[in-house]
C-alpha cells in the first residue's frame, strides 16, 4: 500500500524472492510512471522496474478490487505534516481498503512512520471492525519502521537491519518469517509501541544533532572560524562522535516530520514536550532565515548591493534524491519563500522542477546574477562552472570548490 519510497523498494524485494505483488497507489501519475516501467525513485532503477513487469510477479493499480486474496499487505503510505502533527489520514485510508479483504491468517504490517500506539490503537481497531475478526487472533498484526536512506549505495533495501514487532508473539514471528525472505538481517522488538518509538527516536536523533551542527556554524561564523574544517576535525575522533553537517534547515526522508511524532506524543501524555525536539524544532526553523541573512550580509559587504531586487539564483528545491518531486518540507523551498519576500528575483533550477532541455542550467549565464545559493547538492550541478562563472556563492552543503567569492554556510 504505497509506491514510493518506502513502498517500492520493498515491493521490488518480494518479486525478487519470488512473491506476487501488488503494488497499490492512488496517485495516477505516479501510477502511470509505474506501468510504463518508468520508476519514481532513484533507488529503484528502470530496468529493475521493468523486470518486474516482466516476469508477471508485479501489478500496480489503484483498484480495489486487486487487494483480494493477499497474505501479507505492508502499508508504506506518508504520514506528513498538518500543524506541526503527523496527517494518519493516508493510514486511516489505506488500513480500511484492506479491511475489507482480511482472510483467517492474513498478515498486516504498518511500515509508516508514526508515533507509538498507532498499530495497536488506530489501525488494529479498524482491521477488527470491517473484518470482524480479532488482531492476533483471526489475522496477524505487525509494524516494520522503513528505514530509507535515499540514494545510499552502501546501505539498501537488502541490508538493512530490519525491525519487526507483532501484536502477539505469533504475530511478530509471521511478520518476521515475511522480512526474514527478503532482507538479510531481522532485528525483533519486545512490542509494536517499542518499535514505533525505535523509529521516531533514530530520527530525533539524527533530528538534534543536524540542529547542533547548525547551531556551529553561527558561532562558527561569528568567530570568523571554518565551521566545516571544525566538524572535520571533531570526526577524528574515533570514539563517541558522528558527524553531522549543517545545511538550510534539516531535510532528508524523515526529516523534519518524523521527530515530531515523539514530541507531540509526549506532550499529548505528560503536558511536557519533548525538550530537546522542541529545541531542535525552534533552532532548524530558524535556519533558513539564517540563510537569507548571511547572503543579505554578504551582499552588502561584497558589492554595496540591497538583496532587494538583487537577482540570485537557487540551485536546488526539493530534498536531496526524493524522487516524484515532493519537497518534502524542504528547508530549501523556505529559504526561496524569505528570499522573495525581502524582494530578491529568484531564478530556481532543479532537476526534479525544472523542464527545458537543460533542467541543470539556469535561464540566465551564472555572471547575470548578483549571487547564487547552493541549497541541494544534486550530482548532476556543474559546479565547477557555478564557482568560475558566478559573482558570488554561498555554499550551504559545504561541497563547492573552494575560491575567494564562494563562502561556506
Amino acid at each position: 500500500m504505497g509506491q514510493g519510497q518506502a513502498g517500492l523498494p520493498l515491493a521490488m524485494a518480494a518479486v525478487e524472492a519470488g512473491h506476487h505483488v501488488i503494488g497499490f497507489e492512488r496517485d495516477a501519475q505516479r501510477l502511470e510512471q509505474l506501468r510504463d516501467g518508468v520508476s519514481p525513485i532513484e533507488d529503484v532503477p528502470d530496468k529493475t522496474l521493468e523486470a518486474a513487469l516482466k516476469s508477471g510477479r508485479y501489478q500496480a493499480t489503484r483498484e480495489e478490487d486487486a487487494l483480494a486474496d493477499f497474505d501479507v499487505a505492508v502499508i508504506a503510505v506518508p504520514t506528513p505534516p498538518r500543524e506541526r502533527v503527523a496527517d494518519l489520514g493516508a493510514v486511516r485510508e489505506a488500513t480500511e481498503s484492506l479491511a475489507r479483504h482480511v482472510r483467517k491468517g492474513t498478515t498486516v504490517v504498518l511500515e509508516s512512520t508514526a508515533h507509538p500506539g498507532t498499530t495497536r490503537k488506530i489501525v488494529r481497531p479498524i482491521l477488527e471492525a470491517l473484518s470482524w475478526m480479532r488482531a492476533g487472533a483471526g489475522f496477524h498484526l505487525g509494524y516494520s519502521p522503513a528505514r530509507v536512506e535515499p540514494g545510499d549505495e552502501r546501505w539498501t533495501f537488502a541490508n538493512t537491519p530490519k525491525i519487526v514487532s507483532g501484536l502477539t508473539d505469533k504475530c511478530r514471528d509471521q511478520v518476521a518469517a515475511f522480512y526474514g525472505g527478503i532482507t538479510q538481517n531481522v532485528v525483533p522488538a519486545n512490542s509494536v509501541e517499542e518499535a514505533e518509538l525505535a523509529k521516531v527516536f533514530e530520527d530525533a536523533f539524527r533530528y538534534v544533532n543536524t540542529a547542533l551542527a547548525n547551531e556551529l556554524c553561527k558561532v562558527a561564523h561569528s568567530l570568523d572560524l571554518d565551521a566545516w574544517h571544525t566538524l572535520d576535525l571533531a570526526g577524528s575522533n574515533p570514539v563517541g562522535f558522528t558527524t553531522f553537517r549543517p545545511g538550510p534547515g534539516a531535510d532528508g526522508q524523515s526529516l523534519p516530520v518524523d521527530p515530531t511524532h515523539l514530541s507531540q506524543q509526549d506532550k499529548a501524555r505528560h503536558r511536557e514536550a519533548f525538550r530537546l525536539v522542541e529545541l531542535a524544532e525552534d533552532i532548524n526553523g530558524a535556519q533558513p532565515a539564517y540563510v537569507v541573512d548571511r547572503l543579505q550580509d554578504a551582499l552588502g559587504t561584497r558589492h554595496d548591493k540591497p538583496l532587494k531586487g538583487a537577482r540570485v539564483l537557487a540551485l536546488g528545491l526539493t530534498t536531496r534524491r526524493i524522487g516524484g518531486g515532493g519537497s518534502h518540507r524542504s528547508p530549501a523551498a523556505e529559504v526561496v519563500a524569505e528570499l522573495e519576500r525581502r524582494g530578491a528575483l529568484v531564478d530556481v533550477v532543479d532537476p526534479q522542477l525544472t523542464e527545458g532541455e537543460h533542467p541543470l542550467r539556469p535561464p540566465l549565464p551564472y555572471r547575470a546574477y548578483d549571487a547564487a545559493v547552493l541549497l541541494t547538492a544534486y550530482d548532476g550541478f556543474d559546479l565547477a562552472a557555478v564557482t568560475a562563472e558566478s559573482e558570488y556563492v554561498l555554499d550551504t552543503r559545504g561541497v563547492m570548490p573552494h575560491a575567494a567569492h564562494v563562502e561556506r554556510l
